[in-house]
């Protein structure tokens, strides 16, 4: 066996590496951008949370804005308002989970669903959970709370789905108070 014959295998297998790395490279830098746009833009990230003047809501009344695309209400609620929205029995209700990621997992009890300990400030997602129309509050509805329009589906005063095809109660978002007067909504 030449001493030739002995380096063949060598190179052959330095050639196998080097197209194996040059394969892996090119792999992913092909692979990188279709990643990286599946991240979310600039202008997703800065809209990712806000923070809300509440100062200007009397009570009971309501303040709509547009957050990630979508209507939220918040509304400041009368007495009458947290009368009704306690005194509805748990067992009444077809949704009985609070749909409140401030406090996952529990249930659909009007003090679960509100901001305050007091019950007064309810945040909520103003889209409804049966096909995403927009609810019309101001107590409106069979149950003092919001209507929706296109199938029918009636909230309470706590946004619990009460009468109507909506499979849940309206989604709470990811909220809190910064201040007396200031919510962070994200």
């Amino acid at each position: 066996m030449s001493h030739a014959e002995d380096q063949s295998g060598t190179r052959r297998d330095f050639l196998y590496y080097a197209t194996a790395g040059a394969g892996a490279v090119a792999t992913g830098a092909a692979v990188w951008p279709l990643v990286n746009q599946m991240n979310p833009s600039a202008d997703v990230q800065a809209m990712s949370s806000i923070f809300v003047d509440i100062s200007e809501v009397e009570v009971g009344t309501q303040l709509t804005i547009k957050f990630l695309g979508k209507p939220v209400f918040i509304r400041r609620r009368s007495e009458s308002d947290l009368e009704s929205a306690r005194a509805t029995d748990l067992s009444e209700l077809p949704d009985k989970l609070s749909q409140n990621p401030n406090k996952p997992g529990t249930d659909a009890s009007d003090e679960n669903r509100a901001m305050d300990e007091a019950g007064e400030w309810l945040v909520m997602i103003g889209v409804c959970t049966h096909l995403g129309c927009v609810p019309i509050g101001d107590g409106s509805g069979d149950f003092n709370g919001w209507f929706c329009p296109c199938h029918g589906s009636h909230y309470d005063a706590a946004g619990r789905i009460r009468k109507g095809p909506a499979p849940r109660n309206l989604d709470i978002p990811v909220a809190s108070f910064v201040d007396d007067v200031t919510i962070k909504l994200g």
